[in-house]
């Protein structure tokens, strides 16, 4: 067994950063919601609107934070993104100490610290090719999506274990605290200089980066693949808690088991792809993590017949195992053909496939409300489906290893 690639010490940094950063948004996106219902006394109603309210930045910024990733230091520009966050999170804390944090107050500072989420997801993609070599881009892309693993495996469970032992403060604290150590980490990273890029209007910015994905015959499919994913999965996820009580039989406990395995599952797929990498072709990979989307959705849609919770839970353990290695090939893909000036934009052209969750939940929410949750497993699984077809119809799959990376005299679109 090889022994696996030395990382640079600079990409070190990032990763731990990385690590941090996610168990900081983790922590707090647990903390808001549960804090809103015991603390303020919310109703159901409007902790929709605080959820609303923390998935809105990904929608509005994900563009303008791909724009300043290729127009500035993304190095520095993660660093303001996390100390935007830290802010945010201490403000919090201060206004628990005062009695004066209301609905709105957190709604707006929980709105301010995923906004350093979203520049963060777009610039890391960005900056890791220039603090690695083409060939460690694959364990580069792996250990940054285990930290994000681990992350959302365990953060959910750590944000709402503080707030019950300690209370509310203290799980803002920490979470504030953990961003403050991602800036410092990301102080000492070297970024090399990248050449000055000339001032134009940010909508031929834009139009330049999304011309380069839409029309690039590898990165069209995947996003294209990713969208429909996207909505697969909020499709299924939408209906399951109820579906799992009801047909399932599953009590609170079991269906938090049951969704546990999908951190499981992506946990063991980050640390084992970097070992697949490299005894699989690259397309077999990036063709792997879409299959294994729609077995999981057929072993889910299989409930219906068989109602076993050992079913939900291969399920959700598949689909953390395989899409993980989509999100690393497919990653690594970007990085290598995407020139370093687009980069930014790029990546944020990817997260604006984020937008395909709430169609999945809508979709939810019509079909499971005019017919049932099991009609919306079928759905899911007919969508899963088409993903897979799309991928697998592509060249992309046909990529026998990585492509070499390319330089900024690519032209856009080629």
């Amino acid at each position: 067994m090889s022994n696996p690639p030395r990382l640079p010490d600079t990409f070190n940094r990032l990763a731990w950063s990385n690590l941090a950063a996610q168990s900081a948004e983790q922590i707090a996106l647990a903390a808001a919601p549960i804090v809103a219902v015991l603390t303020l006394g919310v109703a159901e109603g409007q902790t929709g609107a605080l959820q609303t309210a923390l998935t809105l930045p990904f929608v509005l910024f994900a563009i303008p934070a791909g724009l300043l990733a290729d127009r500035i230091s993304r190095r520095a520009l993660m660093a303001g993104a996390e100390a935007l966050r830290a802010a945010a999170l201490a403000a919090i804390v201060l206004l628990l100490a005062l009695g004066a944090l209301n609905l709105p107050l957190l709604a707006l500072l929980g709105f301010a610290a995923v906004c350093g989420t979203v520049v963060y997801s777009v610039a890391a993609p960005a900056l890791v090719p220039s603090l690695v070599s083409s060939d460690l881009l694959p364990a580069a892309n792996a250990r940054i999506e285990l930290a994000r693993t681990i992350a959302f495996a365990s953060g959910p469970a750590l944000g709402g274990a503080l707030v019950g032992w300690w209370g509310a403060s203290p799980a803002f604290g920490f979470a504030a605290a953990l961003s403050a150590i991602a800036v410092v980490l990301l102080s000492g990273i070297y970024e090399p200089a990248r050449a000055p890029v000339p001032r134009r209007h940010p909508f031929q910015d834009i139009r330049e980066g999304a011309a380069f994905v839409f029309h690039h015959p590898l990165l069209r499919p995947v996003f294209v693949t990713q969208f429909i994913f996207n909505t697969g999965w909020f499709l299924q996820i939408a209906v399951f808690v109820p579906y799992a009580v009801r047909h399932l039989g599953l009590t609170a406990a079991g269906v938090g088991i049951v969704l546990t395995m999908y951190g499981v599952g992506m946990v063991i797929g980050a640390l084992f792809a970097t070992r697949v990498m490299q005894r699989v072709a690259f397309g077999t990979v990036v063709g792997l993590g879409p299959v294994t989307g729609f077995v999981a959705s057929v072993v889910m849609a299989l409930t219906v017949l068989v109602p076993s919770p050992w079913l939900a839970g291969l399920s959700f353990f598949l689909l953390g195992v395989g899409p993980i290695l989509w999100v690393i090939s497919t990653t690594t893909l970007r990085q290598s053909v995407t020139p370093p000036r687009l980069l930014g934009r790029v990546s944020a052209i990817n997260i604006m496939s984020y937008g395909a969750r709430p169609l999945g939940s809508a979709l939810g929410a019509i079909v499971g409300g005019f017919y049932s949750a099991e009609a919306c497993l079928y759905l899911a699984a007919a969508v899963f489906g088409v993903q897979a077809l799309v991928i697998w119809l592509s060249p992309a799959v046909a990529l026998d290893r990585q492509p070499n990376m390319v330089g900024d005299e690519v032209a856009a679109g080629c």
